[in-house]
Formats: structure tokens, sequence, C-alpha cells
């Protein structure tokens, strides 16, 4: 009975560490087959111990190359969709106009529609328009598809804040500009970095709307699945585990600097 008692009191504990865990491990074994050296050419079953993929991160033809172009089209998206979600998200909230019921369900439409639809209706859109399937047409693409998360994070930050923080800046004799940059963007400013992380996440991950408007072009996504077809080198796991820390580091900074925060307002 005691032992039942302390399982009741710790249960939604225990339950929530088994589902982290669950999640974790994908990344766990990114991370340990890392440093294996693979016999063949698929990176399936652990061999030997070996650092050589972490000294050579690039020793992959094409790798690297691909892993830029992933990671500048995300960075671009991420302003694209965060600039242009944020006005959205201020337009929605705090005016009145024609149509505004009708923009604020529409902009939900990408989140629910399967990729694979959005995928091929901005192939057909590209290919009418007679675009050049590339780097810009994956670029438009992302912050199109981005562009409703970043609306959805900021357009509820924008709709907690206190619009009497606003008239009380105003009171004190500060102009338009003022306000916002020292009242309204600080407060707006979680919701606007939740929304720009988020964008990056998703357009550095996407595979699908990738590969339809792509043409020649070559994203880290589509070179992974590309390497899968014919072998998966150690590399790319590499890359995995050097993303999945970042995002970590990321994380464990923003709790830090929140605490401060928490602990100077106490």
């Amino acid at each position: 009975m005691p032992f039942v008692n302390w399982l009741k009191r710790r249960l939604v504990v225990i339950a929530g560490l088994l589902t982290l865990a669950y999640l974790l491990l994908p990344n766990i074994v990114v991370t340990v087959f890392s440093f294996n050296q693979p016999k063949g050419r698929f990176n399936y079953e652990w061999q030997q111990f070996s650092t050589a993929a972490w000294k050579d991160p690039c020793g992959v033809a094409d790798m690297c190359g691909s892993l830029s172009i992933s990671l500048q089209i995300a960075v671009w998206a991420t302003v694209g969709a965060t600039i242009l979600g944020t006005m959205i998200s201020f337009a929605l909230v705090r005016y009145r106009f024609r149509a505004r019921g009708a923009v604020n369900s529409l902009i939900f439409l990408p989140m629910a529609m399967p990729e694979v639809v959005m995928a091929a209706s901005l192939l057909t859109l590209f290919l009418n328009m007679g675009a050049q399937l590339g780097f810009w047409t994956i670029l438009i693409a992302h912050i199109m598809f981005c562009l409703s998360f970043v609306v959805t994070a900021v357009k509820a930050r924008v709709m907690s804040m206190d619009p009497r923080l606003e008239e009380a800046a105003r009171d004190l004799y500060a102009g338009p500009v003022q306000t916002f940059l020292r009242v309204t963007l600080p407060i707006a400013a979680p919701g606007i970095a939740a929304g720009a992380l988020l964008s990056f996440a998703l357009s550095f991950d996407d595979f699908i709307i990738t590969n339809f408007n792509a043409g020649s072009t070559v994203t880290f996504p589509m070179f992974v699945w590309g390497s899968a077809q014919r072998g998966t080198p150690v590399q790319i796991n590499v890359i995995g585990t050097a993303m999945f820390l970042v995002a970590v580091f990321f994380v464990l900074t923003s709790m830090v600097v929140g605490n401060r925060r928490n602990k100077h307002k106490a």
C-alpha cells in the first residue's frame, strides 16, 4: 500500500518523464550512431566506436552545400514570415475592416491543409507564372506556409496585451514610434520569438513542399532522403546531433534568462 500511495502521488510526474524519454529516444539513437563506424553503406547497425565523422562532418560530397542552402532558406523564410505575420496579427487584433472574419478563418488553412495539396497548388502557380523552380520558389513557398504559424503565435500574445499600457505611454508624451518600440514590441516579443523559432524549425525540416518546388536545388532534407536510397553516411547523424544540441542550448538559455528576469521582478 505505501508503494501504491507513492505511485499515485507521482503518477503525473512519472508519465511526463516517460513521455519525454519517448520523445527524446530518436535523438539519442541519432547521437549514438554519429559515433559509429559502419562496415557497409548503411549506418543501421552498431559496429565500432569512432569520431571520424565528427572530425570531418563535410566529408560527404554536396552534404554541407545542401545544409547551407537549407539554413539560408530557413533564415530568410523566418525573417519574411515573422515580419509579415506580426503585421497581420496586429491588423487582425487592433483594426476592424471588411472580411476580417474571413481573413481570420483563411489564415489557418495552411495549418489544416495537407502539405501535399499545398505543394501541388504552389507548383501549379509557379508553372503558370513561368517561374524558374529553385531557391526563390522554395523561399516563397516556405514563407507562405510559415506565415500561419507566426500569426497564430503573435496574435495570441497581442490579444492578451493591456491597451492601457500604450495609453499610459501616450499620456507621458511618447510618440507612436517610442510607444511601439518601448511598450508594444517588448510585450509582444515572446510571441514574435516563438513564431520565429517555429518558422525556422518548420522551414529547415520541410521536405514535401520543398520537393515539389525545388527544381534542381537540393536542400538538406532532400539530401537525406536521397542518401537513404543508396546508403546513409554517418555525417548525417553528426549534423542531426549538432542541430539538436543547438536547439537544447537555445531552450536552456531562454530558461535561464527567464528565471533571472523573474528573480529581478520579485
